[in-house]
């Protein structure tokens, strides 16, 4: 209720008529505002036929983001469930998805190239990407245009390096924090000519808010651009390394509460280690006739090892790939303000996964060797999208993708059934997945646009989920997961503020998921319905207020049975919530420039009830937390920064979730102080 009140008063402020004549730009959408995730080109926010949101560079160098969650939840329809250490779960205008889902509904970018191959997904991926430094962070909601395939089901992230500087600059920044928490940054960029360069570091040390949870991790970052006439190279390497001790779930009804487990770590062998690397270089040639050729070569190289304390074998994972592809693109300027893009994107991945579980036999978690394989994939995609200026305000979109992905499995360990685990033969799989898109946009006067779409996000399984087989489960019976969305929404700047509103219609089917009994579903179907407001508003050039909200129902539609008697109460109804789905999500910031050197912001973020279990009979109430930032510039060349999180000490659970019987729950950090110092040269 609390949260109903305080959003129809953001709603009243960011529409009522400006109090001053001069107030600065609206700080959430600017239609004039250059985006690039899109067509893989820049384009004005106000000629798009879908959602994009934009976290800038000051946003991210006063959030100081130590988690990816921090910065990324400042977006309408973003749900980022924060687990241990680096670890998180993704849910764009979804339910928060595991496993296979997890890894493979959502697609993660560093300029514009994917972190991971389709088909190796990571549910933690965005640890691997280079947020803290970045230039910028560019996230669609719902399935993305015809330049972008498998992955690209519920949403997508593009995180973008920052641009090398006009000149010479070198940045140093410390911080400081609780249970032993230091980092350090380090950016270098300079132009000389026709080359630029920039190089950002990070490394930091987690000492861990929980017992036995720390980590280490380090970022590298390095870019080089040139143009030269016709030319331009852009290449950029990066790099990083985790090692991390996790904490798992704490157990038992609000153990999120009690004093004496909340800092516990159940699973205190638990860990992480993981190490990535990538390299790409888009170059573009301007040529003849309004055409540009686009190339992006890019190589990529993962290597991860984890206990999976969340389940009962507490085995261990040892996974990895490396990957060799191309991002090919014609763009053809047709005059009239039409665009054709004709592109192809073609990739080969080499991939292992193992899993051995060392502890006695636990109920169907066999002791030993559960899972030895390989696999090499291949993916080829052709696409075209076209944009028509059918009028000086009517333009229309059009894409379709077709995507060729095959797998060619070799199994290293004997052909049996251990346990629950199935073993199955060699074998090769493909799928053919086509995706068409339309949309439109329609200009409203200068300062407001209506825009529109419907398309199909589709991708082909992940590799664990093919290969990684349960017992009673059928081979090769797995389809291409496909889901219809349609999007209506109106973005704008009118009476000083700006606004992007949104509603979404999506149903997906051959949802495959591990019901209650840790067994795989393959035919599941499930139905999205939302809204979403990103608004901001400036009281005076001293005072603002930005809000991002959603409410959205996530539900089942089919209906599925378990096995087990134990768990027979956790049949799943067609109409049920999935679980892990709040119906509001808000992020509400109220900021104050002070004295034009200062800025500070206090942050309210709410997480709505939502149910923990596939049948509806047990659920999280919730919670409210508020967070106070503060960054002073002292001078050209030193700065300040500080925050407070969770401002109240408020008890809260930062992921609640129920498996086998029992509530279990990620505790939420009680207050705690950082500070940091930047210094320029």
């Amino acid at each position: 209720m609390v949260f109903r009140s305080v959003l129809l008063s953001a709603l009243v402020a960011v529409t009522a008529p400006a109090a001053h004549a001069d107030n600065g730009k609206p700080k959430e959408y600017r239609l004039d505002d250059v985006v690039v995730t899109g067509t893989r080109q820049p384009a004005q926010l106000r000629n798009l036929s879908r959602n994009t949101a934009v976290i800038r560079d000051d946003d991210i160098d006063l959030v100081k983001p130590g988690h990816v969650a921090e910065s990324l939840n400042r977006v309408s329809g973003m749900n980022i469930h924060r687990g241990n250490g680096q670890e998180h779960l993704t849910a764009i205008r979804s339910p928060v998805l595991t496993g296979g889902a997890g890894a493979g509904s959502f697609l993660y970018l560093q300029d514009g190239v994917p972190l991971r191959a389709a088909g190796f997904g990571n549910v933690n991926g965005l640890f691997e990407a280079h947020t803290e430094q970045a230039g910028s962070i560019e996230v669609v909601r719902g399935p993305g245009s015809a330049l972008y395939g498998s992955n690209a089901v519920h949403g997508m992230i593009n995180v973008l390096s920052r641009a090398p500087s006009k000149a010479r600059e070198i940045d140093l920044g410390l911080g400081v924090g609780p249970h032993g928490l230091r980092s350090g940054k380090v950016s270098y960029g300079d132009s000389l000519g026709a080359h630029g360069v920039r190089l950002d570091l990070l490394g930091t040390h987690d000492g861990g808010y929980r017992d036995n949870s720390g980590f280490e991790q380090s970022k590298a970052t390095f870019r080089h651009d040139v143009a030269v006439a016709a030319d331009s190279l852009k290449t950029v390497a990066s790099a990083q390394k985790l090692d991390q001790e996790t904490a798992g779930f704490v157990v038992g009804v609000d153990a999120y509460k009690d004093g004496s487990l909340n800092r516990t770590n159940p699973n205190p062998d638990a860990f992480r280690n993981a190490e990535s690397a990538r390299l790409s270089s888009r170059w573009d040639h301007d040529m003849d006739a309004g055409m540009q050729l686009s190339l992006t070569p890019y190589v990529r190289h993962t290597d991860m090892e984890f206990l999976m304390h969340f389940l009962p074998s507490q085995a261990l994972e040892e996974n990895g790939h490396d990957s060799v592809g191309l991002l090919a693109a014609m763009y053809l300027e047709l005059g009239g303000g039409h665009q054709l893009i004709l592109g192809t994107d073609v990739e080969y991945t080499e991939g292992f996964l193992k899993e051995f579980q060392s502890i006695p036999t636990v109920f169907s978690y066999v002791q030993g060797l559960h899972y030895d394989y390989e696999v090499d994939a291949i993916v080829a995609a052709p696409f075209v999208h076209g944009e028509f200026q059918l009028s000086p305000d009517f333009r229309l979109t059009a894409g379709l993708r077709f995507e060729y992905t095959e797998y060619d499995y070799r199994n290293n360990a004997d052909n049996v059934t251990v346990g629950r685990f199935q073993r199955i033969a060699d074998r090769t799989d493909r799928f053919e997945i086509f995706t068409p898109k339309l949309g439109a946009t329609y200009h409203l006067g200068e300062a407001v646009s209506l825009y529109g779409n419907i398309s199909r996000g589709a991708r082909a399984p992940q590799t664990t989920d093919l290969y990684r087989l349960q017992l009673n489960q059928n081979i090769g019976e797995i389809e291409a997961e496909k889901l219809d969305s349609a999007e209506l929404g109106l973005r704008g700047d009118r009476f000083g503020a700006s606004f992007d509103l949104s509603g979404y219609f999506m149903k997906k089917r051959n949802f495959f998921f591990r019901d209650v009994d840790g067994f795989n579903v393959v035919n599941g179907r499930t139905r999205h319905v939302g809204v979403e407001a990103a608004l901001g508003y400036e009281f005076s050039e001293d005072f603002d207020i930005s809000a991002n909200v959603t409410y959205a129902r996530h539900t089942y539609d089919f209906d599925n049975d378990v096995a087990s008697t134990a768990n027979s109460t956790e049949a799943i109804q067609k109409g049920d919530d999935v679980d892990s789905a709040p119906r509001t999500i808000g992020n509400v910031r109220l900021g104050w420039n002070i004295l034009g050197d200062a800025r500070a912001e206090l942050e309210w973020v709410h997480m709505g009830k939502y149910y923990m279990d596939a049948s509806n009979t047990r659920d999280y109430d919730g919670h409210d937390i508020f967070n106070l930032r503060a960054r002073w510039d002292i001078n050209d060349r030193f700065s300040l920064d500080g925050r407070i999180t969770n401002l109240f000490d408020t008890e809260y659970a930062e992921r609640a979730d129920f498996f086998f019987g029992t509530e279990r729950y990620f505790p939420g950090e009680k207050r705690y102080f950082h500070l940091g110092a930047t210094a320029r040269f």
